[in-house]
């Protein structure tokens, strides 16, 4: 019942809206409008899951734009008014950009996403069967040592564990063995606009080193090692492979096509999709388990002994 909640909702505070446009002294209105209005934008986050924060974020930044943009024309301000609408407008842009990211529309996103599409994906035990091989640090040193192109693949993981500076790390000795190092970025990954790009500058990862999705996707072949950091959902071949998945359709970063694929994660839960990662099971895939920063400082140190 929630949408014809907010579908009410809306038609009120319009209304409301006219009624005081008509009689601008009734304060009793305004303070109306004002709690209907508080009240529909909980209701209207409220079933908008974690992944999809990035695009909750980027569609409140463009309604605010467009409030300003309207406040520009109450005001006759022309520099409000442009304003306002820039912010607007690049809001709604980022937005769809995303949402294009996740092969989904904003309506989707907006009125649930994929929370009943994974429960219905997980009951339906459609999870692919097999036995995932894992390594420790020693292992997946003497891996990374032997290869001479490198491909990081971070995701929330690494934010959640604050591994930034470590997978930095990582990066600077695997360079120093003259290994070419680049990170590949999904557009949704993370929980924020370009939270991944954020976390790496932070630990001065130079920009030149960031490569999106379009960019990088095609050379996944030749790449000795791809390592991924906390990703699921956006490396899940599903994507490609089984039009019953909830993301099937979603463009996705072809890890898969890596000679080899190392995934640091603390198991093999499922992402925020509800469905298994098939690339868990994969012949040339190798699982690292455990807290990404802990996991990677070890690899490090294992590294530097090589």
């Amino acid at each position: 019942m929630q949408n014809p909640i907010n579908v009410l909702l809306l038609l009120t505070v319009i209304v409301a809206g006219v009624m005081f446009v008509i009689d601008p002294t009734r304060v009793d209105i305004l303070l109306g409008i004002l709690t209907v209005s508080l009240i529909l934008g909980v209701l209207l986050v409220l079933p908008i899951g974690g992944a999809d924060m990035p695009v909750a974020i980027s569609l409140l930044n463009s309604y605010s734009g467009l409030a300003a943009s309207m406040t520009g024309f109450v005001l006759q301000n022309n520099m409000l008014i442009i304003a306002g609408a820039l912010v607007g407008a690049s809001g709604i842009i980022l937005t769809l950009i995303m949402c294009r990211g996740m092969n989904r529309s904003l309506m989707n996103v907006v009125l649930g996403g994929w929370e009943n599409a994974g429960q219905e994906a997980a009951s339906g035990s459609s999870a692919p069967q097999g036995d995932a091989k894992s390594v420790d640090a020693e292992e997946a040193a003497m891996i990374f040592d032997s290869a001479q192109n490198v491909v990081i693949i971070p995701g929330y993981g690494m934010a959640v564990a604050q591994a930034q500076h470590a997978v930095r790390d990582l990066a600077n000795i695997l360079e120093k063995k003259g290994i070419n190092v680049r990170f590949a970025i999904h557009p949704v990954a993370g929980r924020m606009p370009g939270h991944m790009n954020v976390l790496l500058a932070e630990a001065q990862v130079p920009y030149d080193k960031l490569f999106a999705l379009e960019d990088i996707n095609d050379d996944f072949k030749n790449v000795d090692v791809a390592f991924i950091v906390g990703a699921n959902d956006v490396v899940n071949p599903a994507a490609r492979n089984d039009k019953s998945s909830p993301i099937y359709g979603m463009p996705i970063l072809n890890a898969d096509y890596a000679k080899t694929v190392i995934i640091n994660k603390r198991s093999l839960n499922v992402g925020y999709a509800g469905i298994q990662n098939e690339l868990f099971f994969y012949p040339n895939t190798l699982m690292y388990f455990g807290d990404a920063k802990e996991a990677i400082n070890k690899l490090v140190n294992e590294l530097k002994e090589l």
